[in-house]
């Protein structure tokens, strides 16, 4: 197979597409869909000073240097949930994969935070991968405002993004549904967020990440068994190996046509209703303490 731009050996074939590349053409053409995501949206200018949330995995990593290739003001930030092993290997790529770049890493240690995911799963009567999202979401946000960061970035792509509107839709979860999107815009003390990969599928990163030599981790959190997230993407996936182009189709079309009609209707009280967390501060929409400061009490109990 011929790579359709240049006519050299294809290395990347892409039917979502129906197009091939070369090496080189494929970094071109991942580079312009992070750059066509950026403009498109409006996420960002190069005036920004970017935190990208770094788990270890190929996909947070690929976004942070390309970024940096951009000339994007970016720093990483890594999470240490303290899961044993599996977070101490992700750590150490995330450490390396900065340091031999010459990128700025932040890290923030739920272990010295009290907040260990073990310990937490061990006193919590709740699903752990809810808990685990709202610590992390806490301290993504937290760290941005307290250094000082304009905009934070994760590296979820098109197939994360496909399956978390395919959730929201099979509940009709308006509230969701409205504000769903590669960008969601600062407010009430909570920075900027966006997701510049939302036009790249998870095969498009894997094959930037490999081709750029990122080392990643790729082990699955030992918590994260019957998920639902997974059987969502297996499905899709499926869908898309049947009508390539389709994910992109459905992503785009709610993004034109669906979010603007559940905007009014998800911008209820609840969300127009934030005050300080009693304790930390933290904008919240219950009475007293946000839900992190609420583990925290059961976790000390």
């Amino acid at each position: 197979m011929k790579c359709k731009v240049c006519k050299k050996d294809a290395v990347v074939s892409l039917r979502s597409h129906n197009t091939a590349f070369c090496e080189e053409c494929f970094l071109a053409f991942f580079s312009r869909q992070v750059s066509r995501g950026i403009e498109h949206e409006h996420l960002l200018t190069k005036d920004d000073k970017l935190l990208v949330a770094l788990s270890g995995g190929k996909d947070s990593l690929a976004l942070m240097l390309e970024l940096f290739l951009q000339g994007y003001d970016v720093t990483g930030l890594y999470v240490d949930l303290g899961i044993g092993t599996s977070s101490e290997k992700a750590r150490k790529v995330v450490e390396d994969f900065c340091r031999e770049r010459g990128m700025s890493l932040l890290v923030k240690s739920l272990e010295e935070e009290g907040l260990p995911i073990p310990l937490v799963k061990e006193r919590l009567r709740r699903p752990i991968c809810s808990a685990c999202g709202s610590i992390k979401r806490y301290f993504f946000n937290k760290t941005a405002m307290d250094f000082g960061f304009s905009v934070l970035a994760t590296g979820h792509n098109l197939d994360d993004e496909v399956a978390r509107l395919f959730s929201n839709t099979l509940r009709w979860d308006t509230a969701y549904l409205s504000t769903q999107g590669p960008c969601l815009e600062a407010r009430d003390g909570f920075v900027r967020k966006i997701k510049p990969l939302w036009r790249l599928t998870e095969f498009e990163t894997a094959n930037y990440a490999f081709l750029k030599g990122i080392q990643n981790h790729y082990a699955p959190c030992p918590y994260s068994a019957g998920a639902s997230f997974s059987s969502l993407k297996v499905l899709l996936n499926d869908l898309e190996r049947r009508m390539p182009g389709r994910k992109m189709d459905f992503y785009q079309g709610f993004l034109k046509r669906g979010k603007p009609a559940f905007f009014e209707e998800g911008q209820g009280e609840e969300r127009n209703s934030l005050q300080q967390c009693s304790q930390c501060g933290y904008p919240t929409s219950a009475n007293g303490l946000c839900s992190v400061c609420r583990i925290r009490e059961i976790v000390r109990e």
